[in-house]
């Protein structure tokens, strides 16, 4: 087994999950999500480090951060995914890959809810739910193995 370690961002109100609107994003609690993820990261013999921040210069300070202490990053960037060229640059600047998920399908949503994140992210999952992020942290565990990272 490998130790691959995971830094998974949260950004703008994802400490709300399972109660905001939970229409579009679900029931399950940001806490649910984390157990989940750290369950299969014992099955899947990595770490995983899931946190959550309302603040755009501590998500940009943690990708900063992951450079020295992650081999990859999973990052649901929220709000900021439209606008934040501070993380989009953050992303881009750092050398772990990152991959970006939304738990919406921001592409069926409103028109402003575009990503300036996609063009620097080594891929994108969204419009799976929570589920994303157990998906996520799968494909980016076979892809640094596979990269001999």
């Amino acid at each position: 087994m490998s130790d691959e370690h995971v830094l998974v961002l949260n950004g703008p109100n994802l400490n709300l999950l399972g109660r905001r609107e939970p229409a579009i994003y679900g029931t399950d609690t940001l806490a649910e999500v984390r157990a989940r993820l750290e369950s299969l990261a014992v099955e899947l013999g990595c770490t995983c480090d899931v946190r959550q921040t309302n603040y755009e210069g501590q998500l940009v300070e943690w990708l900063h951060e992951a450079w020295e202490t992650a081999d990859g990053v999973i990052l649901n960037p929220a709000a900021l995914t439209h606008y934040s060229y501070a993380v989009r640059d953050a992303v881009a600047a750092i050398e772990p890959p990152v991959l970006e998920l939304h738990i919406s399908n921001i592409h069926a949503r409103e028109s402003f809810r575009t990503s300036v994140i996609t063009a620097v992210a080594a891929g994108m999952i969204c419009g799976l739910g929570t589920a994303g992020y157990g998906l996520a942290l799968r494909a980016l565990v076979e892809a640094l193995r596979a990269s001999g990272q």
